[in-house]
């Protein structure tokens, strides 16, 4: 049985170089997510909104989730309007979603939940 990482224990990781063969089976999926409640699977891929004051609100939090993708080489798709943002995590290369889809949306619910006023 997969045990459910924590936030905390997924922030604190990297993501790791994978075989193209790490995609998580979907039962390891169901418990990661009861660690994540702001996460669910939509086709295909870990899916979260969250929502913002305003547009430079916003703006900035795409900013800070940009410098985090740079730093562990593994990008989103990101659905950006005025005061909301669409992320969505899944690894193309192992044909679903792995631990770096879930380090990764760990370390964007940290961003958005420190943000000023948060």
């Amino acid at each position: 049985m997969h045990v459910p990482q924590s936030p905390e224990h997924l922030r604190e990781r990297d993501c790791a170089p994978l075989s193209g063969r790490d995609a998580l089976r979907p039962e390891a999926i169901d418990a990661q997510l009861s660690v994540l409640p702001r996460w669910s699977v939509v086709d295909g891929a870990l899916q979260a909104s969250y929502t913002f004051a305003d547009w430079w609100e916003t703006v900035a939090f795409v900013n800070a989730l940009a410098w985090m993708v740079h730093r562990q080489d593994h990008h989103p798709e990101l659905v950006v309007g005025y005061d909301r943002c669409t992320v969505r995590w899944n690894t193309h290369s192992a044909g679903g979603i792995t631990v770096n889809d879930f380090v990764c949306a760990a370390r964007s619910d940290a961003i958005h939940d420190a943000r000023p006023g948060a």
